[in-house]
């Protein structure tokens, strides 16, 4: 029975239910019907208490009230009532994730809350995660110049999470990395089954031309620099116009400079790669 108890008043708590409810409503399971001073004295309420508690509980279908010789009789109605309660908690959290996107458009557009430039700081592998989940909304086509992969560190369900709703949003990405890179990749993708991006393109530059030490992604107005070394992980976000369109112009001069990779194995054949300069 403890551990029923435990489990009831665990769920109640997680649907923002006061403690007493849960004790209320295991009280009229264990003892059937009650009136209101037995249902108190069952489940060790105040009565004084009870009266606010059973509204609640008569809002959520949880309890049904008869009149009997002039008294009310509560009882205990199913759990699975429960279900509708729920379904109203869902429909409110998918309202309130609406409106978080038309609060962000009015606060993009305030510039006291949103200053054209700033910079963010993300610590750590959820830092990295997040970096690429913001990424995930871009507008604009991703430049990538990447030191390493990802992918083994934000783990396969995250990664596959994160490429659905990049091709969801139809961004094409064109990334630069290293041979040696290039080599890691190709031998983590060998051996993994993921998902793949659908507009993705690559090329490969010598260690001789430039050292990848560090990643940077470029999209809409923010350049995105991350470090993920010798157990050293972080991640800054600078979101600054000007200095968006320069890198953009920094990654196409060493996209000249780089080699095409044929048939990269980063796409699969159903691939569509956006055409470059």
């Amino acid at each position: 029975m403890l551990t029923a108890v435990s489990a009831i008043r665990n769920y109640f708590a997680k649907l923002d239910f006061e403690p007493e409810i849960a004790d209320l409503y295991l009280a009229l399971h264990a003892h059937g019907p009650q009136s209101i001073s037995e249902l108190s004295r069952n489940a060790q309420v105040e009565r004084t208490r009870i009266y606010r508690l059973i509204d609640r509980l008569m809002e959520s279908n949880l309890i049904e009230v008869e009149m009997q010789h002039r008294r009310g009789i509560i009882k205990a109605a199913p759990i699975a009532n429960l279900r509708i309660l729920i379904a109203q908690k869902a429909q409110d959290l998918k309202s309130l994730q609406d409106e978080l996107e038309m609060l962000e458009q009015v606060l993009a557009r305030n510039s006291l809350s949103d200053p054209a430039s700033r910079v963010q700081f993300y610590p750590g592998l959820a830092g990295r995660k997040q970096m690429l989940w913001n990424e995930a909304q871009a507008k604009t086509e991703v430049l990538c110049i990447t030191s390493r992969i990802d992918q083994p560190k934000t783990h396969t369900t995250f990664y596959n999470r994160w490429v659905a709703a990049c091709n969801a949003n139809e961004i094409h990405f064109r990334e630069i990395h290293s041979d040696t890179f290039h080599e890691t990749s190709k031998n983590w993708y060998a051996k993994s089954n993921n998902d793949h991006l659908r507009f993705y393109d690559a090329r490969c530059i010598s260690k001789a031309l430039l050292a990848i030490t560090h990643s940077v992604d470029i999209y809409d107005n923010v350049v995105a620099y991350y470090l993920w070394k010798d157990g050293e992980i972080f991640g800054i976000e600078m979101y600054n116009q000007d200095i968006a369109n320069m890198q953009r112009r920094f990654f196409e001069i060493l996209w000249t400079q780089a080699t095409t990779e044929e048939n990269s194995f980063l796409s699969r054949p159903k691939a569509l790669k956006k055409p470059t300069k």
